[in-house]
């Protein structure tokens, strides 16, 4: 028996602190959100492409950066890697306070440390991964799961309000001194999970190639579950991220809302997340997580259409509230059952690279996407560009995995001793 697997509900001393580590780091990110674009508007005094910058370019310079990653994570220890890229997130936005308090920060410095955050934060989520299905029995990922998913969203609810006012008072610097201190506080607290981790074995003992590059694609594109759940992920999640800044334009600018009002449509219906998430896994234990899986996927691509529909005023409010609300309902499903079941499908020894492979491919399809849809908004309005997008949802759950998958659970490039238990890590 590992020594991680309990009875009931408790998952062990070792994930409570993984646990916590991953509230403080997403509560540190949420205080944190929108710093650096007001950071480089009234700090900087940066234009709308150098600003767009931050998002788009930042995202898929890092992802390229952390293509090489996936492989390395995947024959090392977990738990060190997950520390690491706390501790890098950490001195990497802590340079912005510094060379703010000293007259020096550039909007080039902004751009570096969005880069090597972003490649930072794929590297995590991909050793986190191995971490939680080395720590956990499978019968407990889903529980696992559901407690990241919800932990988020409550972040997400408290975060923005709480740093709004600390802009409010100290400015946006604030808050990045904030996020830098929490990603300290969850490498302290990874730290804290202790236990051993055998050193995973490495087949053939032979040096990372360049072909070794592309092996989490490989591993994707040759499973018939994986596959179609991949693109379906990489598109949905592009797609609709590629979207927000064109509402942005459209209900700050032509609509006439104010900052708050704007505020106050994402946030509220975060609550939806919340209460999803504490859905996901009485669902899928009272149907079938594949089942979950589907319904909860299509259901979720219903929603961002009716954005298209928002008008001035009170009932362009409510109306932008409610569409949010069902969204982030459905994912909040959705997202719990869908980390379990990749991680089910995925054999111990290519999780690393899979979930890094995975995640590269997510933060470039969103940047591609993001810059093909301010064009359009561009030439079409941002309200048609909206509509085009939401129409191209619909059709998300084609690529929805159409049967159940099967669980590889023994390593598939050579044979290794079984770990100790290991602790997760952000998912």
């Amino acid at each position: 028996m590992r020594s991680g697997h309990r009875t009931g509900q408790r998952l062990g001393r070792r994930f409570g602190w993984l646990w916590g580590a991953y509230g403080t780091s997403a509560l540190g990110t949420w205080l944190a959100f929108g710093a650096f674009p007001l950071i480089a508007i009234r700090v900087l005094h940066a234009g709308p492409a150098e600003v767009a910058a931050l998002s788009s370019v930042a995202a898929a310079v890092g992802a390229a950066v952390a293509v090489p990653l996936g492989p390395w994570v995947e024959f090392r220890r977990k738990r060190p890697v997950l520390i690491a890229m706390d501790l890098v997130r950490f001195a990497a936005l802590l340079t912005i306070p510094a060379a703010f308090a000293l007259g020096v920060l550039t909007f080039l410095q902004l751009l570096l440390v969005s880069v090597v955050v972003a490649a930072a934060d794929i590297t995590f989520r991909a050793a986190s991964g191995a971490y939680l299905k080395t720590l956990l029995p499978a019968e407990d990922l889903l529980v696992a799961n559901a407690r990241f998913e919800s932990t988020a969203w409550t972040t997400t609810i408290i975060g923005p309000p709480l740093g709004g006012a600390v802009i409010g008072l100290l400015g946006p610097v604030a808050t990045v001194v904030a996020d830098a201190v929490s990603y300290l506080l969850s490498a302290l607290g990874i730290r804290a999970t202790g236990g051993h981790e055998p050193l995973p074995e490495r087949p053939a003992a032979t040096r990372m190639r360049a072909g070794d590059l592309l092996d989490g694609w490989r591993y994707i594109l040759t499973d018939a579950t994986l596959r179609p759940l991949f693109f379906n992920t990489a598109l949905f999640n592009g797609l609709l991220m590629a979207t927000q800044p064109l509402l942005a334009v459209l209900m700050l600018g032509r609509l006439g809302f104010t900052p708050w009002q704007y505020g106050l449509a994402f946030a509220a219906p975060s609550i939806g997340g919340l209460l999803g998430s504490r859905l996901a896994r009485p669902l899928a234990t009272r149907f079938e997580q594949h089942q979950v899986l589907v319904l909860a996927g299509a259901l979720r691509a219903l929603w961002p259409v009716g954005l298209a529909f928002v008008g001035p005023g009170t009932g362009g409010l409510l109306l932008v509230v409610g569409v949010e609300l069902g969204l982030i309902f459905c994912c909040g499903v959705f997202n719990p059952v869908y980390a379990t079941y990749r991680l089910e499908r995925t054999a111990t020894d290519r999780v690393a690279r899979t979930l890094s492979a995975w995640a590269v491919t997510t933060k470039a399809s969103t940047a591609l996407l993001t810059a093909v849809w301010g064009v359009l908004g561009s030439l079409l309005g941002p309200r048609t560009a909206i509509g085009l997008a939401g129409v191209l949802l619909l059709a998300t759950p084609l690529l929805l995995p159409r049967r159940a998958a099967a669980h590889p659970s023994q390593p598939e490039s050579a044979p290794s001793p079984a770990p100790a238990p290991a602790r997760p890590a952000q998912p």
